[in-house]
């Protein structure tokens, strides 16, 4: 069973581009995997809900129901680290990582992780150091 960690950024294209990332999910995994949230991805989230408005607050509050409709994994980390840090130590522990961040994503892929992406505002792909998978 492979592990998926959902990073904020990910979770907010769902809402802007009316991306249904689970049936996609479905579709590019070959395999079996559960996926997971970092308890410093609802904070930003819940932070985003309380300082902003228009779409960002109403993208912050779609992705949170979708977490508790999915029954999404919360991982505890106790962190005082920045969040791409914290997904970063998390990736390295075999875990496949769904961002939009280019930032993070190059990190990640310096790294070996693979990546989750949003290719064409609607098709997600797994990237790696050598493109798609």
């Amino acid at each position: 069973m492979k592990k998926i960690l959902l990073d904020t950024n990910f979770l907010l294209a769902v809402y802007q581009f009316k991306v249904d990332i689970f049936t996609e999910l479905d579709r590019i995994c070959n395999f079996n995997y559960k996926l997971f949230i970092l308890d410093k991805t609802i904070e930003e989230l819940k932070h985003i809900i309380e300082r902003q408005k228009g779409k960002h607050k109403d993208a912050a509050r779609v992705a949170l129901q979708l977490l508790k409709l999915r029954k999404v994994g919360v991982i505890k980390t106790g962190s005082k680290k920045h969040t791409d840090d914290v997904i970063l130590d998390y990736a390295e522990k075999d875990y496949l990582v769904a961002t939009q961040d280019k930032d993070l994503k190059r990190r990640l892929i310096h790294h070996n992780v693979k990546v989750i992406v949003l290719r064409q505002k609607k098709i997600l792909a797994i990237v790696n150091d050598q493109g798609f998978d």
